[in-house]
């Protein structure tokens, strides 16, 4: 594995973001495993069985450049690939933590199941990476559905964790209260129908997202070049199957019981809401009021804190990235 993406990314932010030819351009195919794609580091697999099935986690493991002992694992977002950790990785290592990466199964370089996705097998299958890493404990930063996860984690083996740091999560509100249940087959039906030019402005519009249009083409990429992959439509079904996970199991009511050291880092323009477009017209506006559901739910936790920062949304790592670096390390400090 090469280590082009954190120096793409860079190149993309001092682009104009007037321009991205790659959405017309044509596609070379990538696998379902994001095989063509590259990632910082090196990637490794793990062994694991889900439901009886055999599959393969990645995950990359970046040692610190002095180290103090203490790892943290990043968990990503549903619709990005853990490579796009890149800076934050950098800014673990450099401080000297031990940086764990996984890609869960079903999304990025691991596994594509045929079974549904569910936050209590993903959890574990995170907690098995941990074991056979030989790490008792360590750090969480979270981001998006990674948030939702890391508090099933949090709440399933608080033992193995020290701080929780949730980076922009989705699922502080249940969305079931809004959103009417959609079937599966409607999804994939939706979802196959997606243009890259469509996916670029549901990014930019649901994520208020503050970087160039080139910052966004990697994981425009990510999704779009594996429609040439034969195996795409396994490939639909697991992405479809993370969203029905999202709506299926919310965890907006166990963030509370979180007694662990949390912190919330949240973008003031982050209203993103999964779901939000199919719920009546007169309930989406109560939708997506994140950054005021954090400071809600961290005034009613025994250990937690709520950041927002101004004029930042959904990918509040990669726009804000000094004040992250700032409160991520003085929190993990403490």
């Amino acid at each position: 594995m090469t280590r082009l993406l954190p120096a793409a990314l860079a190149a993309a932010l001092l682009v104009s973001p007037f321009t991205f030819a790659a959405d017309t351009a044509p596609r070379e195919p990538y696998g379902i495993a994001l095989e063509g794609f590259a990632y910082p580091y090196p990637v490794h697999l793990l062994p694991v069985v889900n439901d009886g099935e055999q599959l393969s986690m990645a995950y990359m493991d970046v040692a610190a450049a002095q180290p103090n002992g203490r790892t943290v694992v990043l968990l990503h977002g549903r619709n990005f690939p853990s490579s796009y950790w890149a800076p934050v990785i950098k800014m673990l290592s450099e401080a000297g933590f031990r940086v764990v990466v996984p890609d869960q199964i079903g999304f990025g370089k691991s596994s594509k199941p045929q079974g549904e996705l569910h936050f209590d097998t993903l959890a574990r299958n995170t907690i098995a990476l941990l074991d056979h890493l030989k790490i008792d404990k360590a750090e969480v930063v979270a981001h998006s559905l990674g948030g939702m996860l890391g508090v099933r984690i949090a709440r399933a083996y608080p033992d193995r964790v020290a701080h929780l740091v949730l980076t922009a999560p989705i699922g502080l509100e249940d969305y079931r209260l809004y959103v009417p249940p959609t079937p599966t087959g409607k999804m994939i039906e939706t979802e196959d129908k997606l243009t890259p030019e469509g996916y670029r402005k549901q990014l930019q519009t649901n994520y208020a997202i503050k970087l160039p249009a080139e910052a966004i083409t990697p994981f425009i990429d990510a999704r779009f070049n594996i429609k040439g992959s034969p195996d795409y439509p396994r490939w639909l079904r697991a992405f479809v199957s993370s969203g029905q996970m999202i709506y299926r199991e919310p965890v907006a009511h166990e963030i509370p019981l979180i007694a662990l050291p949390t912190l919330f880092i949240m973008g003031a323009d982050d209203h993103n809401a999964p779901g939000r477009p199919l719920a009546p017209e007169a309930l989406r506006a109560r939708m997506g009021q994140n950054a005021e559901l954090a400071k809600a739910l961290a005034a009613k936790m025994p250990n937690a804190r709520a950041e927002v920062i101004p004029n930042t949304g959904h990918l509040v790592f990669l726009e804000a990235p000094e004040k992250y670096k700032e409160l991520v390390l003085g929190f993990l400090g403490r």
